[in-house]
């Protein structure tokens, strides 16, 4: 059942949107699965997200993986499919075993843009009761046929994760178990994008949550958080072989002063100290958070430069960077 408003008298409107059984218990610092309807919006039905991509293709916004890719592999995608074949050569072969893309940034896009915003404004409130200041929303929409994975892996942000089409398995890590990423791979993640000390092994699945995801489930889960993906066979059925899921990502006060204090202690790291990570020590991460600050700052104006330079240089796109501040 999806909720309806009244937009006038004998009209009624569907209402899209996020929401949980009990918010009252809904934390940022939490794995959390949720409920949602967004999948039966317009724009998120299979031919409207074809068009999409065949869009974000003109801006090299669309990249592929390896069908031979599993959990453990290194997280990369390419602009260009595996087999050389178009984007529309893709869609029209979509549901063949082990097919994958991603769409990068769909904000871009001004009709993807507002739904984002809508899909965050419908938990705004729960939010920002912990961490105010929501900005930089962004979007990546996953087609996958199974078999089809995406690696074990964190983010920067904190993530809405949507399932709209098909089924697939999602494993989410509590991002404060440092058994699963120790403190010096998130920290050169956080700073240089690395995740070569992120690695992926068969022990940690005890320790995480498994979602089969259907249509209408949706996961939150915070900045950091280690998870992968897996569109598995024996999981679909005949005519609902593709898997469609979207991650709406977002930054927070809260997550730029975490980055911060991790730009600090990557420093601290390197100089053969042992610092104390973030929310273990109040009076340490004021400081760092401070510090951090200025650091970061310094990095964002030089990732300008570099961005410019590279735009007068050439035509290639940046991969998706984090936006200047959230260090």
């Amino acid at each position: 059942m999806h909720a309806t408003s009244m937009s006038s008298v004998g009209t009624s409107e569907t209402t899209y949107r996020v929401w949980m059984d009990d918010p009252g218990n809904f934390s940022t610092q939490r794995i959390t699965p949720m409920h949602h309807n967004f999948h039966e919006h317009p724009l998120f039905q299979v031919p409207e997200l074809v068009k999409l991509g065949i869009e974000l293709s003109k801006t090299d916004q669309c990249r592929f993986m390896n069908s031979d890719r599993t959990v453990s592999s290194s997280l990369a995608h390419d602009n260009r499919h595996p087999d050389g074949r178009s984007i529309e050569e893709f869609f029209q072969r979509m549901e063949e075993p082990g097919s994958s893309v991603a769409f990068y940034n769909i904000e871009v896009i001004p009709r993807y843009q507002a739904l984002l915003m809508r899909v965050v404004n419908s938990m705004r409130s729960l939010v920002e009761r912990e961490q105010p200041h929501i900005f930089r929303v962004n979007g990546f929409v996953f087609f996958s046929a199974p078999p089809s994975v995406t690696p074990f892996h964190i983010d920067r942000e904190n993530n809405f994760w949507l399932q709209l089409h098909g089924r697939k398995l999602l494993n989410v890590w509590d991002h404060r178990d440092r058994s699963i990423v120790p403190a010096d791979a998130v920290e050169d993640f956080i700073v240089t994008q690395s995740l070569k000390k992120v690695r992926f092994d068969e022990a940690f699945l005890p320790r995480g949550q498994e979602f089969d995801a259907q249509p209408g489930d949706a996961v939150y889960f915070p900045s950091t958080s280690p998870h992968m993906t897996r569109s598995l066979v024996d999981r679909t059925t005949a005519g609902n072989r593709l898997s469609i899921s979207i991650g709406v990502t977002f930054y927070t006060a809260v997550t730029r002063e975490v980055a911060r204090i991790h730009q600090v202690n990557r420093l601290m790291r390197k100089c053969g100290l042992s610092p104390s990570y973030p929310g273990e020590s109040p009076t340490a991460d004021a400081v760092k958070s401070t510090v951090g600050g200025v650091v970061g700052a310094g990095r964002a104006r030089l990732g300008v430069a570099r961005a410019r330079f590279i735009s007068l240089t050439t035509t290639r796109r940046l991969k998706h960077i984090p936006p200047p501040g959230s260090y």
